[in-house]
């Protein structure tokens, strides 16, 4: 075998714990709120939305696949960026035509919170996999 071979799907296989959260974000939030882009005017005149409660569940309930996944590969800090980055490129691509430019704080918040809700999901999966398998913790800002 010569030498070197075999490092590209090596390189590959340490970024994919990143990007599989960051590529199935954007993915999840166009099948959850991409499509819904109307606020719903009431008869008071009042409005919500455009995203009803059921579809944000959805896509937080979607993101815990990756999430788990890249968790349980050891990889929690990979998990936490790659859907936190996901989510907010999604948030940015969704909401930069808004001309108010308030857009912005909106975006700003996606990114907090998913960073919050993830590293709050990952810490989870992590004590209950370590509780229910007696396994070794994961590696802190283990990347590859």
């Amino acid at each position: 075998m010569r030498k070197g071979a075999g490092k590209p799907t090596r390189i590959a296989l340490g970024v994919l714990p990143v990007l599989a959260p960051a590529v199935v974000a954007p993915l999840a939030w166009a099948g959850w709120l991409g499509w819904d882009q109307q606020r719903d005017v009431h008869a008071d005149g009042t409005t919500t939305g455009p995203y009803q409660v059921w579809q944000v569940i959805g896509l937080v309930l979607t993101q815990l696949a990756p999430v788990y996944w890249a968790t349980a590969r050891r990889h929690p800090l990979a998990a936490v960026l790659g859907t936190s980055a996901g989510l907010t490129a999604a948030a940015y691509h969704d909401w930069s035509d808004d001309a108010s430019g308030l857009f912005v704080i909106g975006v700003g918040l996606v990114t907090l919170g998913s960073l919050a809700a993830t590293a709050a999901a990952t810490a989870a999966i992590t004590f209950v996999r370590r509780a229910l398998t007696g396994g070794e913790p994961p590696r802190v800002g283990h990347l590859t």
